[in-house]
């Protein structure tokens, strides 16, 4: 029996509350008949693991911090410094304290590869995930590539040493791809694709006709994305506090937790929410998985995030695949994702006087709500299916020619 190809597949503290679309590009990949073997750098806080496929992820990946720490003084000289000397110098200390961390973990995922015989892993990020990738191919590992999801300045150091060595890379939006010339200079990949992660619209499609607001009923917000200033969620609740003044019965369920598993800022939109009396008015779910994302977006009348920075937006595509109207903010690669009056709405970030007359424009214009909601899927089924991703990183990474018909 032939062996089935195989890929390494690096994502940082796998699986987190975000990270349902690798699990749709896993899939993707073993649909098209590849075998995927995980590798992480640790495992996400507690509250963080929400996915109903997180214990199957978990089981299936290897963590590369799970090592004797006396590992990374053993293997601390298995790389000649000339591959990275001059990128400590222009960087400093920041940059050679990650090496020096991550060392034990680049031979870890070395040795890894070599018994499995993958011979290319993708990395998705471009932060100390992409050095550990970067030194177990110097020790004579696997070649490695790249995905950036956001600006490079949110990856930390040694950007220049990641991208140089890489096959390929890809970043999800034009706009990112641009930036990459005056960052990385002659450091830049020959191939670098733009290729935003993707839905799965199998899963994501309606059982039923969607059905807008009439004003007979409560109005349904649903808005999902990690609780963080970021996010725009408080906006969202100012917006919520508005049109309820108004006499406009709303409803707004959040769907999403803080960095730190529901201790941080969690806390801060609670404190808000009791503040504006809204606590019969705003719900929030924290971490959830993604089935349960569905069930909202099919119960929702309007899906709203109004992010402040979004490099794209995964959580606007699930919306706009379940045909759910979608709000967003003109923000990063969003505009990208949604055009204006055409597959959805933006208003400017920070302002939720703006999303409250958006909000209130499709509460009251119930055809316009089903056209955006139908448009707004024929634009992911064009340009966002998760196999789009799967398709390059095999063909890139591993020389496979792709069927169209995959």
């Amino acid at each position: 029996m032939t062996a089935l190809p195989k890929i390494g597949y690096l994502i940082p503290e796998f699986p987190g509350q975000t990270h349902i679309f690798f699990w749709r590009e896993i899939r993707a990949l073993e649909r098209m008949g590849i075998s995927v073997a995980l590798f992480s750098t640790r495992r996400p806080a507690v509250g963080l693991i929400s996915h109903q496929w997180s214990d199957e992820a978990m089981a299936r990946t290897t963590y590369l911090a799970n090592i004797d720490p006396l590992a990374a003084a053993q293997t601390a000289f298995s790389v000649s410094p000339t591959v990275y000397a001059k990128d400590v110098l222009r960087e400093g200390k920041t940059l050679g304290r990650d090496l020096a961390m991550i060392t034990a973990a680049a031979k870890y995922l070395k040795e890894s590869c070599a018994v499995q015989g993958i011979s290319h892993v993708h990395v998705h990020s471009c932060g100390r995930a992409a050095l550990v990738a970067v030194l177990a191919q110097q020790m004579g590992g696997p070649s490695y590539s790249l995905t950036l999801h956001g600006p490079m300045s949110d990856y930390g150091s040694g950007q220049r040493l990641k991208w140089r060595h890489a096959k390929f890379a890809t970043v999800i939006t034009e706009k990112l791809k641009a930036e990459l010339p005056s960052q990385l200079g002659p450091d830049m990949p020959k191939r670098v694709f733009v290729q935003p992660m993707g839905v799965d619209l199998q899963d994501l499609q309606r059982n039923a006709p969607y059905q807008p607001y009439t004003g007979a009923q409560q109005l349904k917000l649903f808005s999902c994305g990690r609780l963080n200033i970021v996010k725009g969620h408080q906006d969202l609740i100012d917006a919520v506090k508005l049109l309820r003044d108004r006499g406009l019965d709303v409803h707004l369920t959040i769907a999403g937790e803080d960095d730190d598993g529901g201790s941080g800022y969690h806390h801060v939109l609670n404190d808000k929410i009791s503040e504006l009396k809204l606590e019969n008015a705003v719900t929030l779910l924290g971490a959830i998985s993604a089935e349960e994302v569905r069930r909202h977006l099919l119960e929702a009348h309007l899906f709203v995030l109004a992010s402040w920075h979004e490099p794209l937006g995964v959580a606007y595509m699930e919306a706009m695949a379940c045909e759910v109207p979608t709000i967003g903010t003109n923000a990063g690669g969003v505009p990208e994702l949604i055009r204006h009056g055409l597959d959805g709405l933006l208003t400017d970030p920070q302002t939720p006087k703006a999303l409250a007359a958006a909000i209130q424009l499709l509460a009251t214009s119930p055809e316009d709500a089903v056209r955006l909601g139908q448009a707004g899927r024929q634009r992911v089924l064009a340009k966002f299916d998760c196999r789009r991703g799967a398709e390059l990183i095999a063909r890139e990474g591993l020389d496979l020619t792709i069927s169209k018909e995959i």
